[in-house]
């Protein structure tokens, strides 16, 4: 049995009347001070860790105006705060030992579009995609284009100055600013705009910090207008924050702005943003280019810039052997297949954009007519990417590129730290021949890619932060990359901003860095904004990055046995894929649902990882003590399990706040398959849940969930009983008292009764060896989940019907326990005895060579996952099976004539199994359809989850997201479908309409074919 475990006591929280007093003052936002939130926030998507006192939400600029209001009073004087946006900050930015000032969660409106001016006004927490998407109807967009854009706030977009991706054609997000809404450290809410002199002047004669900090920042860029000129470098990625390069505009008008801009939350906290907005290219394709080495890639790259193409990204080898094992790849294979005269270990993506087809056409022929001569023709092939959905999957690739680099086995892995240097793209080439040098004689594997259209490189070198020797080379390497970059008139901070790496500013800014002292100063006297980082008031230090602590202390602690036991929980690299905006994408619905980050892979594996730290500290190995609860008698430890869930000193366990993290986790796996470092929260929270309750009594809805998949069966001997429970008022209300609502009838028809009434017979191992080799390749043998097969037999049925049709002879497995809700619930002992017996006969159905095939897509990828080592056949999904069979297929043209069919996949189906959307249109095209494919998030029901009373507000909220849109949008003459059957029971359940699985839609159309053989 686990301990009761105390949370880090020596973490200084702030005054307990500081939040209370923020309250009195009118603070209306989230205050959030426990454990579990603090831990979350301790980290970003750098190596460092430090753990905040507490973290707000405000809801508008009112709420900051509060918080720089209470802050300023004499009793909290010793508080620090940093603003927050993404958290997916590289270099420490976001972390503080103060208080987070987290604008993503409310400040997320769009205020204002005027298409007309080409005008955007959002507050500071709105993501860049998501404004991206309001903008799409006006054809127009926010252009600085970032790996982060579904997850990246305005906010912190503009306090890192962001870009990536074509900033040689649109520049950074500081190009863009036409105006910002700050509020400062003495809460003046103050909108920062371009001014002409005479307004300057005007402004800078008031006698308040507003004007203290203009007559600061225009006597600095008069009086060192030369000496700016002579330091800052004329680069495309120029320096970030306080950039005393472009505080005078081209027009002359200056603009506070060019301090604000990368300023990282300390000089002042952004509330509103006001941007300038661009046309949408009318046509964009891509050109990507194969290599043999990255050298000749980067060397290659050059001519493709002087071709002037829209934009030049380079990848190496080892992103791109790591992107062949992600979920893009299935999409994009095509454009990058090795070629007979050697592998590729390099590519260029050149976009190409253009007003009309015609002059697309006209680049794109310019490029590859360049490329096909001469010294150019130094590479193995190219392809060409046109339509737009090709176009979008491959930069999708390269966004995920820094988040793949963590997608490795072992403790030794790439981190941030060096990750974006910048130089002039003629010196590029040369450089990175020298950064590799530099690597290569430290020992050190990394991999690479970068915008070398602008001089960027993006590098992580892979290390093990809890070892010594590792720790060393953060600074050897650090200070060897600063004195190369300098020495090729590059910038260390290309475009992920300072954070903790602001320790080199005075080196890179020479004798301009008492000016930047001066304006820290008249922004923030006092050193309370994000404090130690870019500048500081004289005598006061910045951070250094050997300083702050770093994540691999915790890890160190925790072994890497045991990280490596925990489904890459602790290998979690903060990048944050998971907290995606999208409400059509199926990663993490609980996230988009809360918008607490608490309830998101990346916040559920920091409480595991610190949870972990805990029991280790403790001298508890988890995996070790998952044992001895398994050999042990339940009802010999329930008196202990009653006495420790009653006994109120048990109340501040912090593995009850890891426990509430995992109640709302829906085990759809999209984090699984969509996670960059394949962080499987499904997977650890089922060894979590396992031993919490060795610790405390369940819920009553446990039992009864885990052990579904056996009473069913008796469940529909007495089937009027049972509707009687769960159709009635009285029903439903005790069985919300047991913790379960919204549970569906059973209906009438028995599928054993009716699959004994056609003649199909069940697939015992004996009857399918008995087959001679013909008869086996003429067989396919379902494999109906209980859930399938008691509540909506008529899939099964369609499939056999299906089946034959195609002239094959179906069977029947034998009913089976899948135990996906045993693993769910953690129930993980009585699991590996269920699978152990499920696999062993369908390894023997599998021997003999004839076709399983599932029908319910969760319950079906579960063998392939959770059956992972126990079973080595592979049951089939349905789409799988049907292409492999393509020919028995016909179908007749009455059938499917004014009729349009529209896909509505299981999130499970579309994140683990990424092929499965395309081989059901695959399908579909076989027989003249054109398949339509909803892109929807989660329904919401998710086996189970929707189906426990605590959950239903959640599972709610998620249908209405994106799935009721498209059931309401169904007309007559739309053949609307859904793979899973929790999906399908949610609309039931909801709209009270009846949807279709795909097979029971193709029984109805398909003509029979008993000819093929």
């Amino acid at each position: 049995m686990i301990p009761r475990l105390r949370p880090n006591a020596s973490i200084p929280l702030a005054p307990a009347d500081f939040f209370q007093r923020l309250v009195e003052a009118g603070f209306e936002g989230d205050i959030e001070t426990g454990p579990a939130s603090r831990t979350v926030f301790s980290t970003d998507n750098s190596i460092y860790q430090v753990e905040p006192a507490g973290i707000l939400f405000p809801r508008g600029v009112e709420d900051l105006k509060v918080v720089a209001a209470v802050l300023s009073e004499p009793a909290f004087r010793g508080i620090t705060v940093a603003p927050r946006g993404g958290g997916t900050g590289t270099n420490g930015q976001s972390l503080t030992s103060g208080i987070v000032v987290d604008c993503s969660r409310h400040m997320t409106s769009i205020l204002e579009i005027d298409p007309i001016r080409r005008i955007a006004r959002v507050q500071a927490g709105v993501v860049k995609d998501q404004l991206n998407q309001a903008l799409k109807p006006y054809g127009l967009f926010f252009a600085p284009e970032l790996s982060t854009s579904n997850r990246a706030t305005i906010g912190g977009m503009v306090s890192t100055d962001a870009c990536g991706q074509g900033s040689c054609l649109y520049g950074k997000t500081s190009n863009h600013v036409l105006g910002l809404r700050i509020v400062l450290a003495d809460g003046s809410d103050w909108w920062s705009r371009p001014l002409d002199e005479a307004a300057l002047q005007e402004i800078a004669a008031r006698e308040d910090r507003v004007g203290e900090i203009h007559r600061t920042v225009d006597r600095i860029t008069r009086e060192k207008r030369d000496r700016i000129a002579e330091i800052f470098p004329k680069l495309n990625r120029y320096m970030t924050g306080y950039d005393l390069a472009h505080i005078r505009r081209d027009d002359g008008r200056f603009d506070l702005n060019a301090i604000l801009c990368g300023s990282e939350g300390t000089l002042a906290m952004i509330a509103e943003a006001e941007l300038n907005l661009l046309p949408i290219p009318a046509h964009a394709a891509l050109i990507n280019i194969r290599y043999g080495d990255f050298n000749t890639a980067l060397e290659d790259a050059r001519t493709l810039v002087a071709l002037q193409v829209a934009s030049v990204e380079t990848v190496d080898e080892k992103v791109l052997g790591l992107a062949r094992g992600d979920i893009v790849w299935t999409g994009i294979a095509r454009f990058f297949s090795d070629d007979a005269g050697g592998t590729t270990n390099g590519i260029n993506i050149a976009e190409v954009l253009a007003d009309d087809e015609a002059e697309l056409e006209r680049k794109l022929a310019e490029v590859t007519a360049a490329l096909a001569t001469g010294a150019n023709a130094r590479h193995l092939g190219y392809t060409i990417a046109r339509d737009h959905a090709d176009v979008e999957a491959i930069w999708s690739m390269r966004k995920r590129a820094v988040g793949l680099l963590g997608n490795v086995d072992g403790p030794v892995r790439p981190v941030a730290f060096v990750e974006d240097t910048a130089v002039p793209p003629e010196n590029l080439a040369a450089y990175i021949r020298e950064f590799r040098a530099l690597l290569d004689g430290a020992g050190l594997s990394y991999g690479m890619f970068g915008h070398v259209d602008a001089g960027v490189l993006h590098v992580r070198p892979a290390l093990d932060l809890t070892r010594n020797d590792h720790v060393r080379l953060v600074r050897e390497v650090s200070d060897a990359v600063v004195a190369l970059t300098r020495r090729y008139g590059g910038v260390l901070w290309g475009e992920h901003g300072k954070g903790v790496r602001s320790e080199y500013v005075p080196e890179f800014f020479g004798d301009l860095y008492p000016s930047l002292q001066e304006i820290k100063r008249a922004f923030d006297p006092e050193n309370r904004l994000n404090p130690g980082k870019i500048a500081t008031p004289s005598g006061q230090a910045l951070l250094k990055i050997d300083e702050v602590p770093l994540r691999g202390v915790i890890d160190r602690i925790i072994g890497n046995e045991i990280r490596a036991a925990f489904d890459n929980a602790a290998y979690c690299n903060g990048n944050g894929a998971c907290f995606d905006f999208d409400e059509t994408s199926p990663m993490c619905p609980s996230y988009k649902a809360t918008r607490d980050r608490r309830f998101s892979p990346k916040g559920r594996a920091a409480l595991m990882r610190e949870w972990l730290r805990l029991l280790a500290e403790k001298g508890i190995d988890a995996r070790q003590e998952a044992k001895r609860l398994r050999q042990s008698v339940p009802l010999a430890s329930f008196a202990r399990r009653v006495f420790n869930s009653l006994n109120p000193q048990n109340r501040d366990d912090f593995s009850h706040e890891v426990r509430a993290s995992m109640d709302t986790c829906l085990a759809c796996k999209a984090c699984a398959g969509q996670c960059p470092v394949k962080v499987s929260v499904p997977a650890f929270r089922s060894k979590f849940l396992e031993l919490y309750y060795g610790r405390y009594l369940r819920p009553l809805k446990d039992p009864l969930v885990a052990a579904i998949e056996t009473t069913l069966p008796l469940v529909h001997r007495i089937r009027p009983a049972y509707n009687l429970v769960v159709g009635t008022h009285a029903g439903r209300m005790m069985m919300r008292i047991a913790g379960l609502t919204s549970l569906p009838r059973l209906p009438r028809i028995s599928l054993a009764k009716e699959a004994a009434r056609l003649g199909v017979p069940l697939a015992t191992p004996q009857r399918i060896e008995a087959l001679s080799p013909s008869e086996r390749q003429r067989s396919v043998i379902f494999v109906a989940d209980a859930f399938t097969a008691y509540f909506d037999p008529a899939v099964a049925l369609a499939a056999i019907g299906l089946a034959r049709k195609m002239g094959l002879s179906p069977f029947l497995a034998a009913s089976h326990v899948n135990g996906k809700a045993l693993h769910v619930h953690g129930y993980l002992g009585r699991f590996e005895a269920a699978a152990r017996r499920t696999a062993h006969y369908l390894q023997r159905l599998d021997d003999a060579g004839v076709a399983l095939v599932g029908l319910d897509p969760s319950m079906t990828l579960a063998f392939r996952s959770e059956y992972k080592g126990v079973l080595k056949a592979t049951i089939l999904l349905p789409q799988e099976w049907l292409v492999a069979n393509l020919s028995r297929l016909a179908t007749s043209p009455s059938a499917i004539k004014g009729k349009s069919f529209r896909l509505m996949a299981h999130c499970t189906e579309r994140t683990n199994a990424p092929a499965s959307v395309a081989q059901w249109k695959q399908v579909f095209a076989s027989l003249g359809i054109d398949l339509q494919t909803a892109q929807t998030g989660c329904c919401g029901m998710a086996g189970t989850f929707g189906h426990e009373a605590r959950n239903r507000p959640i599972s709610e909220r998620l249908y209405a997201m994106s799935w009721k849109p498209e059931v309401d949008a169904a007309g007559d003459t739309d053949n609307l479908m859904a793979t899973g059957y929790s999906c399908r029971s949610q609309v039931k359940e909801i709209d009270n309409k009846l949807i279709s699985h795909p097979f029971q839609v193709i029984d109805r159309i398909i003509v029979e074919k008993p000819d093929i053989a």
